[in-house]
């Protein structure tokens, strides 16, 4: 059984901006520009009945589209430094899916996930990369900021690779909702005055 997990996918122009950070520190192993992403819901190996589930009650989630906008680089692993990220700004409504992702899975009975959800997109594992190279390579891209994009959908990504970084597959689609303007229905009935 593949290993599961759901996750925003980067659209094309962010991922573009992401590809000009790779590059300039050792040891690093860069993740191809076609498999950023991210995470918000590790699942794991699990049979084929509970994807199914875990599918269905997905499909079920009611939320709408949302804006997000990736910014600043960090790295996992303060003394032995094992990943380098971009970072994602701060959207409750990524929160708020990622919460009922999260209890739908430990209603269908999985572990809760025991890491604190920090969105990222990981740019490269590192294999034996000096604290110092890391911290260099970092300084110089702080400033890292892409375009504001929609989300209008989420993905339940499963990956065979071991290692990590990919090659992901696209096993479902699940589409957010657009964002209607009140202002028609305002129009046709206006608020009464509270003054």
């Amino acid at each position: 059984m593949p290993r599961l997990f759901t996750a925003l996918e980067i659209p094309r122009n962010a991922a573009m901006s992401l590809s000009l950070l790779r590059g300039g520190l050792p040891g690093a192993r860069w993740i191809d520009v076609e498999n950023y992403h991210i995470t918000l819901r590790f699942i794991g190996d699990v049979d084929w009945r509970t994807a199914d589930e875990i599918i269905d009650r997905l499909d079920r989630i009611e939320r709408p589209e949302f804006q997000l906008q990736l910014s600043g680089t960090g790295a996992f692993g303060s003394k032995k430094p094992h990943s380098v990220w971009a970072g994602v700004s701060i959207a409750p409504e990524m929160f708020a899916l990622q919460a009922e992702i999260e209890r739908i899975c430990q209603r269908i009975g999985l572990p809760s996930d025991p890491r604190k959800f920090t969105p990222h997109v990981t740019l490269a594992r590192l294999r034996s990369s000096r604290v110092e190279d890391v911290v260099e390579y970092l300084s110089g891209r702080g400033n890292f900021v892409t375009a504001p994009f929609t989300v209008s959908r989420f993905v339940l990504l499963s990956s065979r690779d071991s290692v990590g970084g990919g090659p992901y597959l696209t096993e479902e689609v699940f589409p957010l909702h657009e964002e209607h303007s009140n202002l028609a229905s305002n129009e046709e009935h206006p608020a009464s005055s509270v003054w």
